[in-house]
């Protein structure tokens, strides 16, 4: 699992690492906001679970205000590095690590082919629901040619590219004033993984997904050949006689019309 932690976007609080087990929010009577482990004297807004399943966010009863990326939360939401929660007017951020850097290859080299299965999916804003290829490369930019259009002025016509890599996307900027960022941490040129989430524009955003393949249904072995001379041995064995029913059905019915001949024959008398 991606090491996490929680930055505060205005600094009220150092930024704080998630370890397995609750981390509450909570407000104080001074009416700050903090991530806290316990809740003495203090208001729970909600608090964030992590376990081996993930990280999950649970607002406490009768508590309204909390969103997450913009969207309100009534009672739980599982979360990913790169979403940002409100608590009470707070933003909080959850930044998970990256890939590891290695080296990017220079401006202008050739993408290699991508594998078509990996996909680019809108998560929020104006793509929300909607997936991309990444077989090829894909511009994002505020161009009307741009594959991934930001609708606004102010966004830049060319701001980033993705670029495949073989079985690697790589997310390159090109000159952009504020770059990208992912997994809540700002970015200019990254290798991205899956489960990456990308935000541009602080509103438009997407996650990287590869699907799993599904596993192989593991057959019953096939039996094995049988030996020529097990072979040769079945084929000379003498035919099994075959048992007929035909005889205890006759004999069966005999019987039966015996007993009825002698019944109307003694009834009678």
């Amino acid at each position: 699992m991606r090491e996490l932690q929680v930055h505060f976007t205005h600094r009220q609080q150092p930024d704080h690492p998630l370890k397995p087990g609750v981390h509450r929010i909570v407000r104080h009577a001074s009416g700050s906001v903090r991530l806290v482990d316990d809740t003495q004297g203090a208001l729970l807004l909600a608090q964030f679970c992590l376990d081996r399943r993930g990280l999950w966010l649970q607002v406490a009863n009768g508590v309204r205000g909390i969103h997450v990326n913009g969207r309100p939360v009534r009672r739980m939401a599982l979360l990913r590095g790169g979403d940002a929660v409100y608590a009470d007017g707070v933003e909080m951020v959850l930044r998970a690590g990256l890939a590891p850097q290695s080296r990017i290859p220079a401006a202008g080299t050739e993408p290699l082919p991508g594998d078509a299965q990996v996909l680019l999916r809108g998560v929020g804003g104006r793509h929300h629901g909607r997936s991309f290829t990444l077989e090829q490369a894909r511009l994002v930019g505020s161009d009307p040619g741009a594959d991934i259009l930001i609708d606004d002025a102010a966004f830049p016509a060319r701001h980033a590219r993705l670029e495949p890599h073989g079985e690697r996307v790589l997310l390159r900027d090109l000159g952009s004033h504020d770059g990208s960022v992912v997994n809540g941490l700002p970015v200019r040129d990254c290798w991205l993984q899956p489960g990456d989430q990308l935000v541009f524009d602080g509103q438009h955003r997407f996650v990287l997904e590869v699907p799993v393949q599904p596993a192989l249904v593991e057959s019953e072995p096939l039996p094995e050949p049988a030996s020529p001379r097990r072979a040769a041995a079945d084929a000379d064995a003498p035919p099994r006689a075959r048992v007929s029913r035909w005889p205890w059905l006759l004999l069966s019915a005999a019987l039966l019309a015996a007993a009825l001949s002698a019944l109307l024959w003694f009834g009678a008398r």
